[in-house]
């Protein structure tokens, strides 16, 4: 196995296996506890799913798998399910925050410059009287 790879330990498949949908049609599913290393690595790393290591198996099943079971709402179970077990809330909580600016944020036309808060002419001292 690969360092740089993630693989879900013995105990945690067995603790996920129960939840995991058996009613499959056709051809039986590839070993679930690679495809969910896979899908969890590339969750991780946020990376894109043709960049999934080879070691997962083949990228379009770990993107299909991963689509058909959240159309089924069974991530949505499973992470329930983990969550209602308990453990460390490191290893329950999940973030997926995403922060964009817009492209004009950093300021106006000519980037940031020092600019008075008022007009120059107004500290000034008058020259005549009229």
């Amino acid at each position: 196995m690969n360092q740089d790879c993630f693989w879900l330990t013995g105990e945690q498949f067995a603790r996920i296996e129960p939840h995991l949908p058996t009613d499959t049609r056709g051809k039986p599913r590839v070993d679930d506890r690679r495809v969910i290393s896979g899908i969890v690595h590339v969750l991780k790393s946020g990376g894109r799913w043709v960049d999934a290591p080879v070691c997962y198996g083949p990228r379009k099943t770990l993107y299909n798998r991963f689509v058909r079971w959240a159309e089924k709402g069974i991530w949505i179970n499973l992470c329930h399910t983990l969550a209602d077990a308990g453990g460390p809330p490191a290893h329950v909580l999940i973030d997926s925050s995403a922060v964009k600016a817009h492209r004009s944020a950093s300021g106006g036309k000519g980037g940031r410059k020092a600019r008075l808060l008022a007009d120059p002419e107004v500290g000034e001292r008058q020259k005549s009287m009229r």
